[in-house]
């Protein structure tokens, strides 16, 4: 948070928290989140909310909050491929599903995704002819199936494909006798050149008949130019990215791949069989194993960091990256008030309430802590970085910086009252610090962190954006605070704040930009910087002479409400990267520069993309729910 907000909920400025009585219970606080392949879509509360909505989305499954424990899904259990190729739409629950839908294809193929290879196929094993001439359509799973087709038309002859011989054929007598009797039209010839010592050929059966004993060879008839009968074996045998073999017919290379571990047969670039485990588990770019069962790849895949689960065809079924971690600020010690802002959010990762004060400069602590509030965000799997701050007092502090004991005694207490309430760790928000004292500030800083760490928790800090140019006269030296604490909260608002001379943007986007990349000079690690950004805007008055009267914080959540009460008027401004509304009231102007989702989205992009940690919101309660839904897509 920043003493400006502060300052402004104390006087009333801000809205107060919620009150107790409308405090939205704590049992509505989302337990379940649904995901699209591994990006999360929503969050809430029951299971059965949850399963509702991700029956509404293919690819989709259910997971709870706390643990990440998979509950449900929708995956396809069974996948159609013809010619080696699918698509989503070929994917099926049920066996019977998919088996009716192959019956209708050519060169298609079933696979159950929790085995590997084929559980039924329509790859043909015998092709027809007429003459040398064929169709598209005249291939056979079946020598019967060819024969009933034969039976329509004369001069015609079935190929085995396994072995390419002339299995079967209804020609006549006479049909031989005068075809044998033609003029010579058939070579066989291999690699476009004619075998040496072989003759040409009248009749094809004798051609294909003697192609037979010649691998890799093919008949070409010389007077169309057109290769009738090949014995190239196009169907090639991997493992494990290596070519073992080729083979003329598809069954003789899926016999030979059934033998081996990982194998794939190969045809033109196209996978037509697979015995690889359809699910792949890697760590970053490297893939670490594979398997049939899904169980068994989330099992596996949740003890390494980085890690993702993918199917052979590329998609990305569940990740443990990491993403955008998301803070919110409570400014509240409240039980009721904390807990109807954290239920009103999705994906946040830490809440932190304000439930320590230095008291004064001697050292005591002031607690405002509650351990039951510690258990329930755990649940929901949020975790807790409580807030402590010096009440803004900069006499008081500097006295308290000033000595070794006072300091002592706040440090044991803070954080033996931490350890004990089971936190992750403590969020420092000394503000009004002097100048004069930035050395002393950085040597206590790093001794609480110090005293933190010991006992396992993590210690951040909050930092106002400031300026580069004077940065260096306040009492918080950045690349040496970098180098203590954990993670740095930049808090990118109060460009125009409640004292300021003129109207402006609370956080103009480029304004705030800049003040992350001046973060970034001073030599905070990207992974150790999350953005601050405003759920809240300011309201200038102006009165007719054009001299400003006062100005008012209003809440984010508020805005729609007052724009459309007000008929206020918005203009884009380029410079702050929002919509900037005026309206007039009692003989004045009023203007602000309206916080909505997407500037909050505009935001949460900026820390995307410096690479940064991620955002953290002053202050909870003050947007809508729908806002969350976004945030939790955009992570």
């Amino acid at each position: 948070m920043s003493l400006l907000t502060a300052l402004l909920v104390a006087a009333g400025s801000i809205l107060s928290p919620m009150p107790a009585a409308e405090a939205a219970p704590a049992s509505q606080m989302t337990k379940y989140r649904v995901y699209q392949n591994d990006k999360a879509l929503k969050e809430f509360a029951t299971e059965a909310q949850a399963l509702y909505y991700a029956k509404h989305y293919s690819y989709s499954h259910v997971e709870t909050i706390a643990n990440r424990t998979w509950t449900w899904d929708n995956f396809p259990r069974y996948k159609v491929y013809q010619s080696g190729r699918s698509t989503s739409k070929m994917e099926f629950q049920t066996y019977n599903q998919a088996l009716a839908y192959a019956k209708t294809l050519k060169n298609a193929s079933v696979r159950d995704l929790e085995n590997v290879g084929w559980k039924y196929d329509t790859y043909p094993d015998y092709r027809l002819y007429q003459g040398d001439n064929t169709l598209p359509g005249w291939t056979f799973r079946t020598l019967d199936e060819a024969k009933k087709e034969a039976s329509k038309w004369g001069n015609a002859h079935i190929i085995e494909l396994a072995s390419g011989k002339w299995v079967w054929d209804n020609l006549t007598a006479a049909q031989v006798k005068a075809q044998g009797g033609a003029p010579a039209a058939y070579d066989i010839v291999v690699d476009g050149a004619v075998v040496e010592g072989q003759k040409r050929y009248s009749f094809l059966r004798n051609a294909v008949n003697a192609a037979d004993d010649i691998p890799g060879s093919e008949i070409m008839n010389t007077v169309t130019g057109k290769v009738v009968q090949s014995n190239i074996k196009t169907y090639e045998l991997w493992q494990n990215d290596t070519l073992v073999r080729s083979y003329l017919g598809l069954r003789d290379a899926v016999k030979g791949a059934s033998a081996l571990a990982n194998a794939q047969v190969v045809q033109s670039g196209a996978v037509l069989w697979s015995g690889k485990p359809y699910l792949e588990v890697y760590q970053g770019d490297k893939k670490i194993n594979a398997y049939n069962k899904l169980s068994s790849a989330l099992y596996y895949a949740k003890h390494y960091a980085n890690s993702s689960i993918r199917t052979l065809d590329g998609r990305v079924l569940w990740s443990n990256a990491t993403t955008l971690q998301f803070l919110g600020w409570n400014g509240s010690s409240a039980v009721s008030t904390i807990l109807s802002h954290v239920a009103n959010t999705q994906g946040l990762s830490y809440d932190s309430p304000t439930w320590f004060e230095l008291k004064d400069a001697s050292g005591a602590l002031i607690d405002s802590s509650d351990a039951s509030v510690v258990k329930t965000l755990k649940d929901k799997g949020t975790l807790l970085t409580p807030l402590v701050h010096n009440g803004f007092n900069r006499k008081m502090t500097s006295e308290f910086l000033r000595s070794s004991a006072a300091q002592s005694k706040f440090i044991t207490a803070l954080v033996n009252k931490l350890t004990a309430l089971g936190v992750h760790g403590v969020n420092l928000d000394f503000e009004e610090v002097a100048g004069a004292d930035r050395t002393l500030y950085t040597t206590f800083v790093k001794a609480l962190t110090t005293a933190a760490h010991a006992k396992g928790l993590k210690v951040s800090i909050d930092l106002p954006r400031g300026d580069v140019s004077w940065n260096h006269l306040t009492a918080y030296d950045h690349a040496a605070l970098a180098g203590i604490v954990d993670m740095i909260m930049i808090m990118a608002y109060d460009e125009h704040w409640k004292g300021s001379t003129e109207p402006g943007s609370v956080a103009g986007l480029r304004w705030a930009e800049e003040g992350v990349k001046q973060f970034l000079d001073y030599g905070v690690p990207r992974s150790k910087l999350m953005l601050g950004i405003p759920f809240y805007v300011r309201e200038w008055r102006i009165d007719p002479a054009g001299k400003m009267v006062d100005n008012r914080a209003i809440l984010m959540k508020d805005l729609p409400k007052l724009i459309a009460d007000t008929n206020a008027v918005g203009v884009w401004d380029a410079e702050s990267g929002q919509t900037k509304y005026t309206y007039a009231k009692d003989g004045h102007t009023h203007v602000f520069w309206a916080e909505t989702h997407n500037t909050v989205l505009a935001r949460i992009a900026i820390a995307k993309k410096y690479d940064l940690a991620g955002v953290a919101a002053w202050r909870l309660g003050y947007e809508d729910g729908e806002l969350w839904t976004k945030m939790l897509q955009a992570k």
